[in-house]
């Protein structure tokens, strides 16, 4: 898929564009070496989230699908199935939800949440879904 051009702020225009973790590299992830130190991350935590095997959407914003030349981490959103259990996960997999932990460990802001906790705009605006 086509990722839209930058608006005047540099941010990419409100919605959710689907895209593969190669689309991401070449759009996001080559221009700078913080940009690829953050993308190899950003590649590591779908890693261990997909490992979960209840994974259903993985959701990446925030300036790291900005123009912004050095952004600081990226910021993910785990939108894990219904039947996802918290207490099933240990280790490395654990950490990915929890949000200080993930900062520490994966150098991430990453939030998740299941469909049905889930709420129309309760989390505003997000630009890239990654797609399988």
């Amino acid at each position: 898929m086509h990722l839209p051009a930058f608006n005047n702020e540099g941010d990419l225009p409100e919605g959710l564009y689907p895209a593969t973790l190669e689309e991401v590299l070449h759009r996001f992830g080559v221009s700078t070496l913080r940009r690829r130190r953050v993308y190899q991350r950003l590649v590591e935590i779908h890693r261990v989230a997909k490992a979960t095997a209840y994974l259903d959407r993985f959701i990446v914003f925030g300036s790291f699908v900005s123009r912004k030349a050095d952004p600081n981490d990226v910021d993910i959103l785990l939108v894990m199935r219904d039947d996802f259990e918290l207490s099933a996960c240990a280790g490395e997999t654990r950490k990915l939800f929890n949000h200080a932990e993930a900062e520490a460990e994966f150098g991430a802001s990453i939030f998740w949440i299941r469909p049905l906790d889930a709420s129309p705009g309760h989390f505003g605006r997000f630009h890239i879904a990654l797609a399988d």
